[in-house]
């Protein structure tokens, strides 16, 4: 049983700051890639930014430069460190893992979202 927690999440007036967190736990043999998705009302769930396991990176074009993803491997733990917030960045953020079991079962877990609001 693998299961991810975030937290971070709140209000925020535009221009402001947030960090979320999201940790890894369960019966976990090793971590690839993390990533951060978003959802807003009415929209698709989008990628935000991704991280890989020896730290390489990968942004969405409109969080590049506010946003910063990073990850401490032996915690199990990704980071999004959100800069500049405007309200277009309100949604629903969700981090997956993809991840091999000590079962030898390898798949993509979700966690279970965490609320950004951002008002102007």
């Amino acid at each position: 049983q693998v299961q991810l927690v975030e937290s971070g999440g709140g209000l925020v007036q535009s221009g402001g700051s947030l960090s979320l967190s999201c940790v890894a736990s369960g019966t976990i043999f090793s971590i690839d890639a993390m990533g951060w998705y978003r959802q807003a009302p009415g929209k698709q769930r989008e990628l935000v930014a991704v991280i890989t396991s020896d730290g390489r990176t990968n942004y969405a074009d409109s969080v590049k430069g506010r946003f910063t993803i990073s990850r401490d491997n032996a915690k199990n733990t990704v980071y999004l460190q959100m800069n500049s917030l405007k309200p277009e960045d309100t949604a629903v953020y969700y981090c997956n893992a993809d991840l091999l079991t000590i079962f030898s079962r390898r798949y993509l877990q979700w966690g279970q979202g965490t609320q950004v609001t951002v008002s102007s």
